[in-house]
This record gives structure tokens, C-alpha cells and sequence, in this order.
């Protein structure tokens, strides 16, 4: 028998004893990750070294405290969503176990999961403002120096950190990103940790006369602003991956990343645009009138939009893949905030009505526009420029209030937090100028 033909068959058969002994192997769980994206207060995705069952997943694997899931996908990749309702109120013990679909066991895995998200702010402190995180257990850490003020505080969407606008005495603005390094996820044995702050790092060289910030749940970051020198408008995308680049965008007011990434929303004089990025800006889908972006659902491509109309009253919009937008609320208030919980299934409305002390009103929809909830927040105002945030793992909304004064000097803001069910109010007793939500990454 010749030399090479040897050598070929000895390869062979090197490969198929590895084979064998590849399939003769147990499952192995290669790796958790939190969803970027899920339809209920939490998710995980798993990654095994085998295509699993799924079924057998689902009747090995625990959860503690015991709350409604489901496994969901097919393969060596499924996904573990907790159930719509369930309320997280502390971290989770999680015991994967099952077979493959050979039958073969896997070693059962112990884990702790937290998918609470945490609340940065800016603070009011002596000598200026200062940008904070809040821990679990309900204490504040710096994240920032103190500075004369924070006019901006964007939360990157992925939870790896935070960007922020400071501005000095002589009003110039300089953009900073802030790293937060979180551990939400781990082996039980590890255990969970508090947050590690980074130092803010510059983005940019040159003073500015104003900023705009903007994130996705990629934890790219837009920046809008202008420098002294020029004085034109520019638009910097800062990839999560690090460096920037120039968008060519023509607009009239602040742009917004789409959450799932790119794209983004473009308000122009004769409409809203949704614009594809490959590099550069590409692709335009434009919708005509005079509308306002107010917020983005987590899931599904669906965003509310404020519609002004020509008799001067307001509607509340969702728009939806495909649809023209569909009208959930009109009336002669003012729609100052909203909140969608998963593809619109429920949506939060806040409105003001009203000259002097004019009423704050909480409304509560369903995705046809029916009234579920309503809740008149006596005595308390919005912070101007804040918004209105929901927390999916308690079920829960988050915007920064005021007391309602008549004259005298400004009182100052708060954190508040309403049950996205009962719509209780709850303040935290912190001042601050405005409070998001930095999700759990």
C-alpha cells in the first residue's frame, strides 16, 4: 500500500474517533446572556455546546422564587423568557438542567440573575450637579464630577454605561461617556456585584454650544452639537465598538436611534423620516404632518408618535410596521411623555391641562386606545425636558416631579415611581433635575 494512502486513511480514522468521541460527550452549557430584547420583564439566552430538548429543559431547569416562564427556540440556542405579570423584586437562582436530544444529561448548572434595571440621575448637590447611580439597596454613588450643571444624561442602551452633557460657567458643553460595568449574571458561585464606575472620558476635543444624545440597545450613541468655531450642526455616531463617524443628516430637531438598531428617526419641516445606516445615512421612509416622536415599544418595530393637529388638539399614535399610524387618545391637552410596555400592548400617557397650576394627568391604555387607568397626580408638575420610563421587571414607571408651587423660589425635583398597574405614587426623597433607567446589562 503506498505512503499517501496510508496517510489518508489513518487521517480518516483519526477523524472518526473524534467524531465518536465528540458524540460520546455530555452537553455542555458554553454561556448566559441577558436578551437585548424581550416581550416580558426579562429573558435569557442560552448557548450549549448540543441542540437540546427543550421540553426537558423546562422540566429540569428551576427558578427561585418560583415565577411563570417558558423556554422558547429550537436547537443549541434557546431562549428563557419570564412570563408577562411576573414581578421581579430580587435576584433570581436559576438551575439549568436537561438532556440533549441523544438523551444525554447535562451537568446541572447553577445560576443568579438580576434583571432589575438601576436608576441614574442628576443630582443636585453643593456646587452644582452631579450625575449618580442608585444600588439595589437604595444608596447613591457618583458617577461624574460635580459640575455647574448637566444639562443631558443618556443612558447607553446595552447597560455598559452612560453619556453626559456638562456645560462650565461660560455655558460651553463638552460631551462625556461614563463606563459601568455591571454583573447581572453570573455563576451562583460567583455571585452578583455592584456596579464599577468608570472615569467620564471625553467624546470630542472641542467645546460646544449645545449637545443632543441618543442610544440603541447595541450601546451605539449619537451625538448632536455644534462648535464655536463653526457654529454648524453635526451629527457623530459613536459605535459600541469604539471610534466615530460623520452622518450626513439634514435636520430640523433632535434624531433618535431606533432601539433595535440600525436606524434612526429624523425629524424633518415636512415630517418624520426613519433612515437606514450603512456607513452612511441610506434609504429615507418618510411620514408626512406635523409630528413628534414621544417613544419607542421594546419589541415589535412600534413607536408613539404625537400628532398636532390642524384644530390645535392633540392625538396619541402608535405606528406599526407596515400601518399608517393609528390614533389611541386626541383631546386639547398636552401630551408631554408616554410609555409602551412590550408591542404596545399597554401604553402610559402623561398630559397637562391648564394655565397657572395647570392638572398632570396619568393615563393608562390599551393597544385599541381604551382606558384602563387614570390618575390626576395632584400638586406635582413634570421637570421640563424629562420623560416617562417603564421598569418591565417590577412593573413600574419612572419620571422626575416637582412640587407644584404657586410663587417663591423653585422647590426641587424628585425620582417617582408609579405601579404600571395601580398607578400608587411613590417618591424617592433625593433632588434631582432628571432620572432614568439603566438597564441591566
Amino acid at each position: 500500500m503506498k505512503p499517501w494512502t496510508l496517510a489518508l486513511g489513518g487521517g480518516l480514522a483519526l477523524a472518526l474517533v473524534q467524531q465518536q468521541l465528540l458524540l460520546s460527550r455530555a452537553p455542555r452549557l458554553l454561556g448566559l446572556s441577558p436578551a437585548a430584547a424581550s416581550s416580558g420583564p426579562g429573558a435569557l439566552e442560552l448557548r450549549f455546546s448540543r441542540p437540546m430538548d427543550r421540553d426537558s429543559l423546562a422540566r429540569s431547569s428551576r427558578i427561585t422564587p418560583t415565577a411563570a416562564h417558558q423556554w422558547l427556540g429550537e436547537g443549541n440556542r434557546p431562549r428563557l423568557l419570564l412570563a408577562s405579570g411576573v414581578r421581579v423584586f430580587q435576584p433570581i437562582d436559576l438551575s439549568v438542567a436537561g438532556a440533549d436530544r441523544r438523551g444525554m444529561a447535562l451537568a446541572p448548572q447553577a445560576w443568579r440573575w438580576d434583571p432589575r434595571p438601576r436608576i441614574v440621575a442628576v443630582a443636585s448637590v453643593a456646587g452644582g450637579e452631579q450625575a449618580q447611580l442608585q444600588d439595589h439597596d437604595g444608596r447613591w454613588r457618583p458617577l461624574s464630577p460635580v459640575w455647574s450643571s448637566i444639562p443631558a444624561l443618556e443612558p447607553l442602551g446595552d447597560g455598559s454605561g452612560v453619556a453626559l452633557v456638562s456645560a462650565d460657567a461660560r455655558g460651553q458643553h463638552r460631551v462625556w461617556r461614563v463606563d459601568v460595568k455591571q454583573r447581572n449574571l453570573a455563576a451562583r458561585a460567583r455571585g452578583l456585584a455592584r456596579p464599577v464606575i468608570g472615569a467620564p472620558r471625553p467624546l470630542g476635543t472641542d467645546p460646544l454650544l449645545f449637545a443632543y444624545l441618543s442610544s440603541n440597545r447595541q450601546g451605539d450613541l449619537v451625538v448632536q452639537g455644534s462648535t464655536e468655531a463653526s457654529g454648524l450642526s453635526s451629527t457623530d455616531l459613536h459605535p459600541r465598538g469604539g471610534g466615530s463617524h460623520r452622518l450626513p443628516l439634514p435636520s430640523s430637531g433632535p434624531v433618535q436611534l431606533v432601539p433595535q438598531g440600525g436606524a434612526l428617526v429624523v425629524p424633518e419641516v415636512d415630517g418624520l423620516s426613519l433612515m437606514r445606516m450603512g456607513g452612511p445615512v441610506s434609504g429615507r421612509q418618510i411620514l408626512p404632518g406635523s409630528r413628534d416622536l414621544s417613544s419607542f415599544c421594546p419589541v415589535g418595530g412600534r413607536a408613539l408618535l404625537v400628532h398636532h393637529r390642524p384644530d390645535f388638539t392633540r392625538a396619541l399614535e402608535i405606528v406599526e410596521p407596515g400601518q399608517a399610524p393609528r390614533t389611541l387618545w386626541a383631546g386639547p391637552q398636552a401630551l408631554v411623555a408616554s410609555a409602551c410596555e412590550r408591542n404596545g400592548s399597554r401604553i402610559w400617557a402623561l398630559t397637562i391641562e391648564g394655565l397657572g397650576q395647570p392638572r398632570l394627568t396619568l393615563l393608562a391604555l390599551d393597544r385599541n386606545g381604551r382606558r384602563l387607568g387614570q390618575r390626576e397626580l395632584r400638586g406635582w408638575e413634570l421637570e421640563p425636558g424629562t420623560g416617562l420610563e417603564l421598569d418591565p421587571s417590577r412593573l413600574q414607571l419612572l419620571l422626575t416631579l416637582r412640587p407644584q408651587q404657586a410663587g417663591g423660589r423653585p422647590s426641587q425635583a424628585r425620582p417617582a415611581l408609579i405601579d404600571a398597574t395601580s398607578l400608587e405614587l411613590r417618591l424617592l426623597n433625593h433632588p434631582v433635575r432628571q432620572a432614568r433607567w439603566l438597564v441591566a446589562g
